[in-house]
């Protein structure tokens, strides 16, 4: 089949797409959503927006500060209206796009294997088969049920592993066990150590909060942008930092992982209920050395505060005791998932340890919907009813009261901390040599791979014959 393909531009300027192929990818995302023209809905923009002067505006919202509890403005870019709902398609997508344009895979002879604890695996089983492949999804057997549900529902295969969220290492094992057996016909598109998972988040990712900076200069009064914090979960999305570094030089990086499994903060290990994050290893992509700070948040809370986004008791307790109107109390009980709540608390943690205040701008994600999460919420309902007392005591306890606590600073000794961490997956399980590890710790290593976009774009525009 012939599959047009989208550059890494078109991802970001999605207006500077063929009219012709842009108006048959909106009509898809509703009316063929299994099309491969969707590979053009791979970006951070409105669907079905009407544009200003041509540019469609980015998908954003701004917090009540009546909710965040700080002076401080956090604004939440949302993924919900990705292709399959998370923005996770983008870095499957553009992994996949580097491996075909180098002949590392080809379509009808390989099976693409998408190593994953669900977003991005969920991204492989639709990026794979829309291009003309055979995909197949390793995941950890503790994941929410939908996420099996919808890699089935995209024409994908999975093999379930033992554990849940950070249980990476057996996930490992499972593709060096498909490799060892299927050599000629299996091949691995690791999220956590290709870097065009990193390149999407840096370029794309990036400069649409560059590009929304000026919108928000004028909307909100803002200065820049005051910090950028993500939860790491293969560590692409925090890639979008070091864009946002380079144009707005004070900018902070604030990375994110639950306090149940504190792998970067404490050397520490364990499970944890916020899927998608919190891997138990410091993944190859992940730039450690440009980190402002570390905070870990609690996945009890990060699961309370989902409830009262979701539930409609929480969202009347929204507006009759915090005064959010309706229209945003319904708009913020679609946006979120758990780990969007984590990224959500993190910039409150954030805000109050760098002491922002009015003017200043924390940006972070909403990485997928509460689709993905109704049997996980049906289950905790059902253990802890909610009502409109509780709703407010969450709000006023988690968000308000949010505590400095479980928070490091990214000194130049735990940035070599962090680094160094990566010593053992990487070089004394996955092949590595320490010279290709010490390599980063050069920044020009980070730039080599950023200026590489220009000429990937160059070789897709060339597919198209």
């Amino acid at each position: 089949m012939t599959v047009l393909f989208p550059t890494f531009e078109e991802m970001l300027h999605p207006q500077r797409v063929d009219p012709t192929i842009r108006q048959r990818a909106e009509r898809a995302r509703t009316e063929a959503p299994l099309d491969s023209i969707n590979l053009f809905n791979i970006h951070w923009r409105k669907p079905d927006a009407g544009a200003h002067n041509g540019v469609p505006p980015v998908n954003y919202l701004v917090m009540p500060r009546a909710l965040t509890g700080v002076d401080a403005e956090i604004v939440v870019l949302i993924a919900k209206d990705f292709p399959t709902g998370s923005h996770k398609v983008g870095p499957a997508y553009s992994v996949l796009i580097e491996k075909y344009i180098s002949g590392e895979i080809e379509p009808n002879r390989h099976t693409l294997v998408f190593p994953s604890t669900g977003n991005f695996g969920i991204g492989g089983a639709w990026v794979g088969p829309r291009a003309g492949f055979k995909s197949m999804v390793i995941l950890p057997e503790g994941m929410s049920r939908e996420r099996f549900e919808k890699i089935e529902g995209y024409g994908a295969s999975y093999i379930k592993t033992h554990g849940s969220e950070s249980n990476v290492k057996e996930i490992y094992d499972e593709c060096k066990r498909l490799m060892r057996e299927h050599p000629d016909t299996v091949r691995i598109l690791n999220q956590f150590s290709e870097m065009g998972n990193y390149r999407f988040h840096y370029y794309v990712t990036g400069n649409t909060i560059v590009e929304l900076a000026a919108e928000l200069n004028a909307r909100l009064g803002a200065r820049g942008i005051a910090a950028f914090c993500s939860a790491m979960g293969s560590a692409g999305t925090i890639a979008a930092g070091d864009r946002l570094k380079q144009v707005f030089p004070s900018c902070r990086v604030v990375g994110l992982e639950p306090v149940q499994c504190p792998t970067l903060y404490n050397n520490g290990y364990g499970s944890h209920e916020i899927q998608g994050i919190g891997d138990k290893h410091v993944t190859w992509i992940h730039h450690v050395t440009n980190m402002d700070a570390l905070a870990c948040i609690d996945d009890i809370e990060c699961l309370r505060v989902l409830q009262v986004f979701t539930h409609p008791v929480g969202c009347e307790a929204l507006v009759q005791r915090f005064g959010i109107d309706a229209t945003t109390a319904h708009h913020v009980s679609t946006v979120f998932g758990i780990s969007g709540v984590c990224n959500l608390i993190g910039a409150i943690k954030a805000a109050k340890h760098f002491g922002l205040g009015k003017h200043d701008v924390l940006v972070t994600v909403a990485t997928d919907g509460p689709d993905r999460y109704r049997s996980v919420m049906e289950a905790w309902n059902a253990r802890f009813p909610l009502s409109p007392a509780a709703a407010e005591a969450c709000i006023a306890e988690v968000l308000h009261r949010q505590k400095t606590d479980w928070i490091k600073d990214g000194t130049p000794d735990h940035r070599r901390q962090w680094h160094n961490l990566k010593y053992y997956t990487w070089v004394e399980q996955q092949g590595k040599t320490v010279e290709e590890l010490n390599a980063q710790l050069d920044p020009e290593w980070w730039l080599a791979e950023q200026a590489k976009v220009a000429d990937l774009d160059r070789k897709i525009v060339a597919l198209r014959g």
